[in-house]
């Protein structure tokens, strides 16, 4: 038999999977056990790819089981898989017919596996996004402090949001001790870090999000980070481009470093003047310092130096 294709459906308690080659479909508990059938299952044919979109907490633990199986699988979009589904014709929603459609996605659009994050990627990203609710926790518990006229309320506000500081103090430092304790994080670690507005958060975000840099061309880290321009021309008409896609936490790390690099960093801050001077908007000239920063990590990264100011 071929190489297959296999389309999983994950949901909170259970794993609809579908082959395309005999459309052979199965059910699996989203549990230990559950996780075993599937990879045995799996080990019935050869396979090119394992495809399924992300949910959430349910997806983390069949991604850690295939990873370590050495299975090859591809998250997707959710709403790119929609949107296939539609495209061909399939406008009912069900398990069965998700993991259907994700299995046809998959083998039609040749999507390729990306290699299987390790252990203490996991660990750090469960870290990172912790810290990210934690964050969010805060800015909900500041707005609503605006609100307030009891002292009482007053006070349990503000203890809360004492609290949610330790808290993310806490994280953060684990973050940090679980990068310097990995001497392959600890070394791009201190490369990101060594380039002017990168902060250790920043850092962090890169490491977690983007683990791919390093290994990619300069258009490539820009367009995995939804930072290169995306054209938008048909016959005579020609729009103005934009940026679309990518990961949307990678640009939200970088947009304060790229405030910073605007003010402080010789090159960035000249090509930023040049940006405003020929006439761009501010949100477009900054968007251009934010992919200027995501490539220079890359090759950063690739050649394994740290960031060293031009010499005149």
């Amino acid at each position: 038999m071929n190489n297959d294709t296999i389309g999983v459906d994950v949901s909170k308690d259970h794993l609809d999977a579908y082959r395309l080659a005999d459309g052979a479909a199965r059910r699996f508990a989203n549990d230990k056990g559950g996780h075993k059938a599937l990879i045995k299952w799996l080990a019935e044919t050869p396979l090119n790819r394992v495809v399924f979109e992300p949910t959430g907490p349910y997806h983390r633990a069949v991604e850690r089981v295939l990873g370590a199986s050495g299975v090859p699988f591809v998250k997707v979009n959710p709403r790119q898989a929609r949107r296939f589904a539609e495209a061909t014709g399939k406008l009912a929603k069900t398990d069965r017919l998700d993991a259907a459609i994700l299995a046809r996605m998959g083998a039609l659009l040749e999507l390729q596996a990306r290699p299987a994050r390790s252990e203490v990627l996991l660990e750090l990203k469960e870290l990172y996004v912790a810290r990210e609710a934690l964050v969010k926790d805060r800015t909900a518990a500041k707005n609503r402090g605006k609100a307030l006229t009891l002292s009482l309320l007053k006070r349990q506000n503000a203890q809360r949001l004492e609290q949610i500081d330790r808290q993310i103090a806490t994280v953060e430092a684990a973050i940090l001790e679980t990068v310097e304790a990995n001497v392959s994080l600890a070394d791009r670690f201190a490369i990101l870090t060594s380039i002017p507005g990168v902060s250790n958060i920043t850092a962090f975000a890169l490491l977690i999000a983007m683990p791919e840099l390093g290994a990619l061309e300069a258009g490539q880290a820009a367009n995995l980070a939804g930072l290169a321009p995306i054209a938008r021309q048909s016959g005579r008409w020609t729009g103005r481009s934009f940026i679309r896609g990518g990961r949307a936490d990678v640009r939200q790390a970088l947009y304060m470093p790229a405030l910073v690099a605007a003010r402080f960093n010789p090159d960035m801050k000249t090509k930023y003047a040049h940006l405003i001077k020929t006439g761009k908007p501010a949100k477009v000239a900054l968007t251009a310092i934010m992919r200027k920063l995501v490539v220079l990590a890359n090759a950063l990264l690739k050649a394994n130096r740290p960031w060293t100011p031009k010499t005149a």
